[in-house]
């Protein structure tokens, strides 16, 4: 998945130029991650790296549920300074992504506990996808504190973050996807056609990417986001308690 180290790196540089034109007030503005400043998501960032470099300068939480484990994790360092954390993600993303590289090229099976067990080249996507939604849904409006325009939601980052979506869903909801099939049409940058369960699809879901995003991950409703779908009512009941992490 070397296109989604490409789309991670992009955002990579994206993230550094942000925050060093970030002040003391935007650093501790409240994002669109409940209870998480702008610094905690960048440490959340940081975190992800740190996972594949060096899991001991993380806290020990082991048998916890993901999420717990990524809220801990961005409470344990919440000591640093604004700086000294965007130091951190510079320097532990640098060396993540090459770690990242080797794992996409040793195509081995990485399971990653309630988020399903997934072959190698595809984490690069799940890292791609994080760094997708957390700086456009979570730093910048409407959610977000910041304004101005976000980063490009562009062929190579939509890609990325479309194929850890598609990777994720029957992983995450493995009992949805065989109770139901949906079709997902995404339109625009990234086009693409979404299956969900294996059988004759039961509902259609149409929606350009930034917007699948969006509400694949609860930051928006269909409504808001100009969603259109049609199909089987308990299907389409299903796929609004989807939630990709």
């Amino acid at each position: 998945m070397l296109t989604a180290i490409e789309a991670t790196r992009a955002d990579r540089a994206a993230l550094l130029e942000i925050g060093a034109a970030l002040t003391p007030a935007q650093w501790q503005a409240p994002s669109g991650c409940a209870g998480w400043s702008v610094q905690d998501v960048v440490t959340h960032l940081a975190n992800l790296f740190w996972m594949v470099v060096d899991t001991t300068r993380l806290p020990d939480t082991g048998g916890q549920a993901t999420e717990e484990v990524q809220e801990l994790a961005v409470v344990a360092r919440r000591g640093m300074t604004a700086a000294e954390a965007l130091a951190d993600y510079e320097k532990v993303s640098d060396t993540g992504l090459g770690v990242l590289t080797e794992l996409a090229e040793a195509r081995i099976e990485l399971p990653l506990g309630d988020f399903g067990t997934y072959l190698s080249p595809v984490l690069a996507s799940a890292y791609a996808f994080d760094h997708y939604t957390h700086i456009r849904a979570d730093l910048f409006g409407p959610r977000g504190p910041l304004t101005g325009e976000p980063p490009a939601s562009d062929e190579l980052r939509v890609t990325a973050a479309l194929d850890w979506i598609e990777a994720a869903l029957p992983q995450q909801y493995p009992a949805q996807a065989a109770a139901c099939t949906l079709e997902l049409q995404i339109t625009g940058t990234g086009a693409r056609v979404i299956r969900f369960g294996s059988g004759p699809a039961m509902a259609t879901i149409t929606s350009a990417a930034p917007a699948l995003v969006r509400w694949v991950t609860h930051r928006g409703s269909w409504a808001e986001l100009g969603v259109e779908a049609a199909g089987d009512e308990t299907a389409l009941a299903a796929a609004r308690q989807l939630k990709v992490y």
